[in-house]
C-alpha cells in the first residue's frame, strides 16, 4: 500500500482511551494540510470512526449533523468523547463532542439503523462528462505551483490520498464568475475495500467537505485565494442512503441554492460511477468578505 494511503488511514483511526458504560472516550491525531486552521473532514471522519467503534454491534450511520464550534489546530491531537443516548430495536442515537486542548471544537449527533429492506428511489446522477481525459487537481495545483505562497506551496503540491478531478475546474487566482454548481470526480489513490466498514464511513466523511463551501463562491467571482475572503464550516450533514462503495471513481454533484447574511449554504450528492446515489451532503459555511474587496 502506498504511503499516502497508509497516512491517511493512520490519521482517520482513533485510539480508544476510555470504556465506560454509556461514554467512551478515543483519541485521533491531527495533520496539517497547508489550511490556516484543522481540516474540517479530519474531524467529521474521525468523529463519524469513533461513534462507529462506540455503536451497538450491526448499526450502520443514515445520518449525521454536526457544528463546529471552534476553530481546531492542526498540530497535536484531538479527544472524541462519545456517549450513547438511545439504543432501539431498530435505531441508535449517539453524540460525540470533539476536544481539542480542553474545549469543545465540534459537536455532532449520529443516527444509526439495523440495515433493512424497504422502498427505493433516487435523484439520477447528472450527466457529467467522466473522468477520463480530465486533468486532476493536484496537476492544476502544480501547474500554477509558483502563484502559491512559498510558506504553504508544498502542502498544496505534494502527493494526495485522494485523486480529484474538477470536471470546469476555475483558477483560484482570477476566479470568473459562473453559476453556483460543480461536479468533482474523486477516488481514493489506495485500495480501501478491505478495510473496516467504520474506515469507509470516515473516509467519505472525510471527502465531503472538499470543494462543497466553495461552490457559494461561483456566482460572485471569488476563491478561497481571493484577498480578504475569510472562510470557515459551520454545520455539516450527511446521510448515508447506501454502505460506501469505494472500488471505482465517484462524482461530487454540488450546488449552492443561496447565500446571504456573510454565509453560503451548500448541498451535495455522492455517486458512484455506476450511478447509485450514495450519499448526500449539505453543509453552511462562513464566507466573509471584507467591504474593500466585495464584488
Amino acid at each position: 500500500m502506498d504511503q499516502v494511503t497508509q497516512s491517511l488511514i493512520k490519521l482517520l483511526n482513533v485510539e480508544l482511551l476510555h470504556r465506560g458504560p454509556q461514554t467512551y472516550l478515543y483519541r485521533g491525531q491531527c495533520e496539517d494540510l497547508g489550511f490556516k486552521n484543522l481540516f474540517g473532514g479530519q474531524i467529521l471522519g474521525q468523529s463519524l470512526n469513533a461513534v462507529m467503534q462506540a455503536a451497538p454491534e450491526g448499526f450502520l450511520p443514515h445520518s449525521m449533523h454536526a457544528y463546529f464550534l471552534l476553530p481546531g489546530k492542526s498540530s497535536g491531537h484531538v479527544d472524541y468523547k462519545v456517549e450513547i443516548l438511545r439504543q432501539g430495536r431498530s435505531f441508535a442515537s449517539l453524540r460525540v463532542d470533539a476536544i481539542q486542548e480542553g474545549k469543545i471544537i465540534l459537536t455532532q449527533n449520529t443516527s444509526l439503523q439495523k440495515p433493512e429492506n424497504g422502498l427505493e428511489h433516487q435523484a439520477p446522477m447528472p450527466d457529467a462528462k467522466g473522468p477520463d481525459g480530465l486533468m486532476s487537481q493536484l496537476e492544476i495545483t502544480r501547474k500554477f505551483k509558483d502563484m502559491i505562497p512559498e510558506g504553504i506551496r508544498d502542502k498544496f503540491t505534494e502527493d494526495k490520498p485522494l485523486e480529484t478531478r474538477p470536471v470546469d475546474p476555475i483558477n483560484i487566482f482570477q476566479p470568473d464568475k459562473r453559476s453556483p454548481e460543480k461536479d468533482v470526480w474523486f477516488k481514493s489513490v489506495g485500495d480501501w475495500t478491505d478495510q473496516s466498514v467504520a474506515l469507509q464511513y470516515a473516509l467519505l466523511a472525510y471527502s465531503s467537505d472538499f470543494h462543497l463551501l466553495a461552490t457559494a463562491l461561483n456566482p460572485h467571482g471569488l476563491s478561497f485565494a481571493s484577498k480578504g475572503m475569510q472562510m470557515a464550516s459551520l454545520d455539516h450533514a450527511i446521510w448515508f442512503h447506501h454502505k460506501p462503495r469505494l472500488d471505482d471513481w465517484m462524482l461530487y454533484s454540488m450546488h449552492s441554492p443561496a447565500s446571504s447574511g456573510g454565509r453560503g449554504l451548500n448541498i451535495g450528492h455522492i455517486y458512484h460511477h455506476d450511478g447509485q446515489l450514495m450519499m448526500s451532503v449539505a453543509q453552511e459555511g462562513l464566507i466573509r468578505v471584507r467591504p474593500e474587496v466585495k464584488s
